[in-house]
């Protein structure tokens, strides 16, 4: 019997992912990317012997990777529980000490990482933000007593919108408006679509718990003023799998990732830029046949997956002619999700350092008005905050012996503002590298430095593809939630499928990993995939 075949382009997570469900679906899977390596918004930047993640460094959820490594060709076990028991019961579940499973070890080591974050406000105090229920009660006692009973009461409501936001609801494929009217109720009920600062607000009196229990969505693209309070279940996902990170670096995630795809049969094909996805009308149906490179190389496929940017799969890999829904006007009017600059530099270290944290939320003195100007205003801002990155705490090897590298990220207006990157990108990243060591995080900084770069929007507009340089695709708010998010499947190209976070359920590094897994439930029902392959019992070939 002849495969079916399939093309994925590009190799983010989501992408990989998805390409490893359709390897055990049994399609044979090519993966085509424009860059020279792997990775996508997770490629490594390597210089003078530091490596440096330029993307996603923060993992949860630990059991959907394990469960990609689990998979067998012809053996997609795409019906087996998403949540299995051992996973939500406290007793059984990983949350320290080794983090893979027994199949993720086999490729790579994950590691706890704690606190999660460290918060660090303006006037000097912090916050260590982990699971440990005595640890936060501590730490609120500390800095804003008057908020302990808010935080349970807080507490339960985030419980309640994890239960049912994510654990019941998290892998709903939302492809019609039937689909979502059907949880709405549930939802106003839980109060999960008002803004996430405006729940948090109701249950937090002190301006700093109100930035601890709402910064989170900023990870995922999402303005805190903005997203629906369903991302509260974030909370919860960190506090129930904890957060993670794979030794070597995310990278390292990536390289297994690609691994086991090509131990399943699946090949990868590097500096592949795709021109355009073909089209043929079969009748009234558009179908989607194939890509072509830059090259002008054609490569036919049963069918095609995208895991670039939503905006820019419709705007420039199809013709205006073939999009009946995703029409420029709605694709352009989709709101797209803030940019970053990203320092990348490696420094030595020196006793007496302060105590810093793997992750490290530096906060500015502002909070809601940074945030409009960010999202709303979309100006570069006096004042910033940023997300100080430091993975040689934990793995040295990432760095030359006795040095440490670090990258910093600060969340900026993508560029549909009117800010000239190439004019004040060095004097940006200059800013920020002096408030590092006035500040005293990093004393001495610039005497220490042994390497600097930066990206700013515009790597990520015109490297990455990614429309208006956004960050993290597209924006996570109300009216871009659920049914209202880019399909998975297109509703204008037969044989079409969208990934990542562009796409249902949104940004970050376990739901593209879910987006692969509902886009894949999509194709096996759209092919008609042996039953037998989808359930995972063994087939014969």
């Amino acid at each position: 019997m002849t495969s079916r075949t399939a093309i994925v382009i590009g190799s983010g997570i989501g992408g990989i992912a998805c390409a490893i469900r359709l390897q055990s679906l049994g399609f044979d899977t090519q993966i085509v990317e424009q860059l020279d390596d792997v990775g996508g918004r997770a490629y490594v930047r390597r210089a003078e012997g530091f490596t440096f993640d330029m993307g996603p460094t923060v993992l949860t959820v630990p059991h959907f990777i394990e469960e990609l490594f689990s998979l067998e060709r012809n053996r997609a076990m795409l019906n087996a529980p998403d949540f299995p028991e051992d996973v939500l019961d406290e007793r059984q579940r990983v949350t320290s000490g080794i983090s893979g499973g027994p199949n993720t070890s086999r490729y790579l080591d994950i590691v706890p990482v704690l606190p999660f974050y460290r918060i660090y406000f303006d006037d000097g105090s912090f916050f260590d933000y982990d699971a440990d229920p005595v640890n936060v009660r501590a730490q609120i006692a500390r800095l804003a007593p008057e908020d302990l009973e808010g935080y349970e009461r807080f507490h339960e409501a985030a419980r309640a919108i994890f239960k049912r936001g994510f654990l019941e609801l998290g892998y709903t494929y939302f492809g019609s408006l039937g689909s979502m009217l059907g949880v709405v109720p549930d939802l106003l009920k839980l109060g999960a679509v008002q803004p996430l600062f405006s729940l948090v607000s109701k249950y937090f009196k002190s301006d700093k718990m109100r930035q601890v229990f709402s910064f989170e969505p900023l990870l995922i693209g999402g303005n805190p003023l903005k997203v629906p309070a369903i991302y509260a279940m974030i909370h919860f996902v960190e506090k129930t799998w904890g957060v993670h990170f794979a030794m070597g670096g995310t990278g390292a995630l990536v390289n297994a990732l690609v691994r086991k795809f090509e131990e399943l049969g699946g090949t990868v094909r590097l500096g592949a830029e795709v021109a355009r996805i073909d089209i043929e009308k079969q009748g009234r149906k558009r179908v989607a046949t194939g890509v072509t490179l830059a090259s002008g190389e054609r490569l036919a496929a049963d069918l095609v997956i995208s895991n670039a940017d939503y905006a820019t799969t419709y705007l420039k890999l199809i013709d205006k002619a073939y999009r009946r829904i995703n029409r420029d006007a709605v694709v352009r009017f989709r709101k797209q999700s803030m940019s970053l600059m990203v320092i990348y530099f490696g420094y030595a270290i020196r006793d007496g350092d302060p105590d810093l944290r793997h992750h490290n939320i530096i906060l500015g003195p502002r909070y809601e008005e940074l945030l409009t100007d960010i999202f709303e205003r979309k100006i570069l801002a006096e004042d910033f905050s940023q997300y100080l990155h430091i993975p040689t705490l934990t793995d040295p090897s990432l760095a030359p012996a006795g040095h440490h590298a670090a990258y910093t990220l600060i969340p900026v207006p993508n560029t549909l503002g009117d800010i000239d990157w190439d004019s004040v990108g060095e004097g940006f990243a200059d800013k920020v590298m002096h408030f590092l060591e006035a500040r005293g995080y990093i004393p001495n900084l610039a005497e220490r430095l042994v390497y600097r770069s930066y990206v700013t929007p515009n790597y990520f507009e015109q490297v990455l593809g990614a429309y208006a340089g956004n960050g993290f695709g597209v924006e996570p708010r109300l009216t871009q939630t659920a049914f209202f998010r880019p399909h998975n499947r297109s509703e204008d190209i037969t044989n079409l499928y969208l990934v990542g976070q562009g796409t249902q359920p949104g940004g970050g590094t376990p739901s593209v990993m879910m987006s692969a897994k509902m886009t894949a439930r999509e194709i096996a029902r759209d092919f008609a995939v042996d039953p037998r392959i989808v359930e995972g019992t063994p087939v014969p070939v």
